[in-house]
């Protein structure tokens, strides 16, 4: 396990500067706070796992999925289990859903971290 921490941490720091579009389009709404005051993280390692984004104070993570994740839902579904069992709540968004209603995307993961950070 010592080995996975630092593993994921530079995988996470590779994946930061590698991000897609819709990647830095959300990410330009959730950074600095811009969110209703929220700190999200972009590319954070949770155990074994690097999320998109995640608030550590609301234990929430989203996931951004892209056409990539077509034909992975085993895997996303595992993925997300593993969250999960550590506490986390799991969002996922289609980066078609993003493209199309940023606003409804945006208010959906502000009411859901603030209903979380409320249950803290």
């Amino acid at each position: 396990m010592a080995r996975e921490e630092p593993y994921n941490s530079e995988r996470a720091r590779k994946l930061r500067h590698e991000e897609s579009p819709p990647e830095g389009v959300l990410w330009s709404h959730l950074r600095g706070r811009r969110l209703g005051g929220l700190k999200f993280r972009r590319q954070h390692p949770i155990g074994p796992i690097v999320v998109d984004f995640c608030c550590a104070e609301a234990m929430l993570v989203v996931e951004l999925d892209s056409s990539y994740h077509r034909g992975r839902k085993d895997e996303d579904a595992e993925r997300d289990s593993l969250l999960r069992e550590r506490g986390y709540e799991v969002l996922r968004v289609t980066a078609s859903e993003l493209a199309k209603d940023q606003n409804a995307v945006l208010s959906w993961i502000l009411r859901v971290a603030k209903t979380r950070k409320k249950e803290r």
